[in-house]
């Protein structure tokens, strides 16, 4: 209703909200209501939808000089209705970053019972802003511009906040909309995974003085140890065990047993999908394995005493199952896929490491140059799987997120460091004055830190192209097919760039030309160091031809089966085609 100079008699009302433009409220009502009703005065339309939201009046009375401003009340409270179903918290606030206006998830996130006129920090308990940007509600206002950040409440709960100004016909912020996206469960993912990367990092991190100090045993204890600590720390299991497969008798071996039942860690266990448990299934299969519940899972073995739910992931070094960690709970479907994917991450590092530290065990010189090619042959492809995976990660996040960027891009850089490491800790174990000169491998400087690029479905050439190539100084990374090598291309700078690129003639995605013209647009040049590699078949479109007219180099084709001098030849020969130019 709107306010006259006439006399309205109301009955029933109690409570009154009163929405004027006027500052005297002596002269807002009628005389005949004055002292007879509790009334709130406000002079801002939003503010109206903030109290009806917050507090129960009977009446609303509208003065005339605000006629033209409830017009779009209606509007404003169907507007607001939908607002307050929105999944993120919305709030409307004045320059002094009071609220006028909020939805309920607000009220739900922060545990405000009553927000209107509150600023909007004081919503929050303990409330920290993460970001160089102490008050980004204040930056919004006074720049007249959007801003964006992070806040985190004292319950560990983050949030993306975005405030936008609202400018009136001066370009002058006049109130303030805030929209803040609960991201708590990306987040904590997120540091889940970097701690699990660091602690992939730390499980066999040692120096080559510590390797030549340390026995077998004693590496493997420290293994273990590393293994116990940041199994429960990061991962926050208490019940688990690995094993590891003897590859002569099939036998899963107990390497680490945490909460099992003691007589059912130390049972025999072997390689098979019946009558072994989870653990005999999942190594005989190589699939990671969830029991939602144990009681109803056929081929679930008791482990933990009054287990509900258990998970299982086999440990894998160069498409071999070495062995199994299993973790159970005493909770039905005590885990999800998120747990899986964080426990089979941290298994190939798990992997890697004891493979390693099993390699390290060679004492002659004889013998630690055969277990360093071995290392490399272990390792080499586990570490290319993780480079895959994070550039292929990494370019979905360019440009989106630069902190989960720069986070990918440092996995890029330690999963790299460790192959480096291997190769000193090898030069340290068997130096080339110790090893016979009959078996030393022919000098080659041509080929001395040649990054190269090998793309094949086929992982034994994968495995092949780096026992061979990294025995004459190159540097050897692999990818599965066409894409997965442009991208590892295009996230290829400075002392990472390859030198050379050397791809099956028929990839899975892609034919050879068609790899080729993609690489003339990556690096800029007409003629990519490109080597393709084929057999004698018959090339129904045409591909070699094709390449060749498309500016494939000369002599850069390979006839399979060939030999090691030949493909050696062709790099070196691509070496020197740079050299002179």
């Amino acid at each position: 209703m709107t306010g006259t100079s006439e006399v309205l008699v109301v009955p029933n009302l109690q409570k009154l909200l009163c929405l004027s433009q006027s500052k005297d409220k002596d002269e807002l009502l009628p005389a005949a209501w004055q002292g007879e009703y509790d009334v709130t005065f406000v002079r801002n339309p939003v503010r109206v939808l903030g109290l009806l939201q917050s507090q129960n009046f009977d009446g609303v009375f509208v003065c005339a000089d605000s006629f033209r401003e409830v017009l779009g009340l209606s509007d404003s409270i169907r507007d607001s209705q939908i607002l307050k179903n929105l999944p993120d918290a919305v709030a409307l606030l004045d320059r002094e970053q009071r609220i006028l206006w909020n939805n309920q998830k607000l009220a739900d996130w922060t545990g405000s019972v009553e927000t209107q006129s509150k600023r909007f920090i004081d919503c929050f308990v303990d409330a920290t802003i993460i970001g160089a940007d102490e008050d980004p509600i204040l930056t919004a206002a006074v720049l007249g511009r959007q801003t964006v950040t992070k806040i985190k409440d004292k319950n560990s709960h983050y949030f993306d906040m975005l405030i936008s100004p609202v400018l009136d016909k001066k370009g002058e912020t006049s109130q303030l909309i805030v929209v803040l996206r609960d991201i708590t469960t990306e987040t904590l993912q997120n540091q889940k995974l970097e701690a699990i990367h660091m602690a992939g990092i730390e499980l066999a991190n040692l120096t080559p003085e510590e390797i030549f100090q340390m026995d077998v045993t004693q590496r493997i204890d420290l293994l273990k140890s590393n293994i116990l600590h940041y199994t429960q720390q990061v991962l926050d299991y208490s019940f688990f065990e690995i094993r590891l497969v003897d590859d002569k008798s099939g036998m899963l071996e107990a390497l680490l047993s945490v909460g099992i039942n003691s007589e059912r860690a130390q049972q025999p266990l072997y390689v098979s999908t019946e009558g072994q448990g989870v653990t005999g299934f999942v190594a005989a299969t190589g699939r990671s394995y969830i029991c939602d519940d144990t009681t109803k899972d056929p081929i679930y073995l008791d482990g933990l005493i009054g287990a509900g739910s258990c998970l299982t992931v086999p440990l894998i070094v160069h498409d071999h199952v070495i062995g199994t960690i299993n973790v159970e709970s005493p909770e039905i479907k005590a885990f999800s896929r998120s747990d899986l994917q964080f426990l089979e991450i941290f298994s190939r590092d798990i992997a890697a490491s004891l493979n390693t530290l099993e390699l390290l065990a060679a004492q002659s010189a004889n013998a630690a140059q055969q277990s360093v090619e071995a290392i490399h042959s272990a390792v080499a492809l586990p570490i290319d799987e993780i480079l895959n995976d994070a550039v292929s990660v990494l370019e979905k996040y360019i440009g989106h997120d630069s902190e989960v960027e720069q986070r990918l891009r440092s996995i890029l850089k330690n999963a790299r460091d460790v192959k480096q490491v291997i190769q000193k800790v090898g030069e340290k174990m068997a130096p080339a004055t110790a090893v016979p000169e009959c078996l030393q491998t022919p000098c080659r400087p041509l080929l001395q830190q040649r990054r190269i690029l090998v793309i094949d479905s086929d992982a034994e050439v994968r495995d092949s192209a780096h026992r061979l190539l990294e025995r004459y100084g190159c540097i050897v990374e692999t990818a599965h097919f066409g894409r997965e090598a442009l991208s590892m291309i295009r996230n290829s700078d400075g002392d990472h760039q390859y030198d050379t690129v050397i791809s099956e003639l028929r990839l899975e995605d892609m034919t050879g030309y068609d790899l080729l013209m993609n690489l003339k647009d990556l690096m800029g040049i007409e003629n990519p160091p490109l080597i393709l590699m084929t057999g004698f078949g018959y090339d129904p479109g045409h591909t070699m031809v094709k390449a060749r007219k498309a500016g494939l180099r000369p002599n850069a084709v390979l006839y399979k089966p060939f030999r090691l001098d030949q493909l050696l030849d062709t790099v070196e020969r691509f070496s020197n085609e740079e050299a002179s130019v």
